[in-house]
């Protein structure tokens, strides 16, 4: 399943994963949230949704930096939806200097 969390360090990841600790980095066992995402139908984006059932919804203010090496490793806008299906709240998600 498509999933993504916030590392402690702020690094967004991305994976083809059952759970979402199988994204965490080794020796931590915690997170800052995660949830799931999908490329857009029209390919031009990743919409990310949903929440990590074991570290809950993810806090896109700790995103320090994004590790694109999951989701195909070229850079595309990534957008939150905080009340997925519906389309109508798209959030923007970027790095935070």
């Amino acid at each position: 399943m498509q999933k993504f969390i916030i590392t402690l360090d702020g690094e967004l990841r991305f994976g083809d994963v059952h759970l979402h600790k199988d994204l965490i980095p080794w020796g931590d066992h915690e997170c800052h949230g995660g949830g799931l995402w999908k490329i857009n139908a029209g390919g031009m984006s990743v919409d990310l949704y949903g929440r990590s059932f074991d570290f809950g919804p993810a806090d896109f203010d700790m995103v320090r930096s994004i590790n694109w090496s999951g989701i195909g490793g070229k850079p595309i806008p990534l957008f939150y939806y905080p009340n997925y299906p519906d389309m109508d709240d798209a959030r923007p998600v970027m790095a935070q200097p």
